[in-house]
């Protein structure tokens, strides 16, 4: 979602968010090419396209998995310190087995606003001395939760807007019977 968003300690692990918990975290080699597409400048008097195309981006690092994020940290030195997604910005996943190469994960993901990133930018994700099928389940089931636990907080608050419902008031042309209502039923021609 964002590059270099994440803060981090002295040692590159990220500092977590208030109420965050690490899942797991890979600290063997991992490897993250991110593809930014070009987006049409922001003046309406220019019909040319982008700035120059898309940008490719490729950085050896650490992953980490939390209850929120997907955040990747490099060594400093490279085109960006550190890539951090919250889950529920993570738009499609594809664990890939080519015949030919290592499996890895690709993903497409939500970017915030100035976040470094454009609409459709696309993440690869490999392990260099690790399984990755693992992982995948583990950020998959996560990030599940995530959406699930995202759609209930909306439906709640959906509930919390709607109106109170009172009894409609008494109408002059109901009967009532020791203080209990008693309406017959109209009357029917056979």
């Amino acid at each position: 979602m964002a590059l270099n968003w994440t803060m981090l300690k002295h040692d590159r692990s990220p500092i977590p968010l208030p109420n965050e918990q690490t899942i797991t975290s890979i600290e063997t080699v991992a490897d993250l090419s991110l593809a930014i597409p070009d987006v049409p400048p922001t003046t309406s008097s220019s019909t040319a396209g982008g700035s120059g195309g898309a940008k490719k981006l490729k950085a050896l690092g650490k992953i980490w998995l939390t209850d929120q994020r997907l955040i990747f940290t490099t060594e400093s030195g490279v085109s960006f310190e550190s890539l951090s997604v919250p889950l529920h910005s993570i738009l499609t996943t594809r664990f890939e087995q080519p015949t030919f190469g290592a499996n890895y994960l690709a993903f497409e993901i939500r970017p915030s606003p100035e976040g470094g990133l454009t609409d459709g930018t696309r993440a690869e994700l490999r392990f260099k001395d690790r399984a990755m099928f693992d992982f995948v389940s583990l950020l998959e089931k996560t990030r599940e939760r995530v959406i699930y636990m995202k759609r209930q907080a909306a439906e709640d608050s959906e509930l919390d807007g709607l109106p109170t419902y009172t009894l409609p008031a008494e109408s002059s042309s109901v009967s009532m019977v020791d203080g209990i209502p008693v309406e017959n039923p109209p009357g029917y021609d056979v």
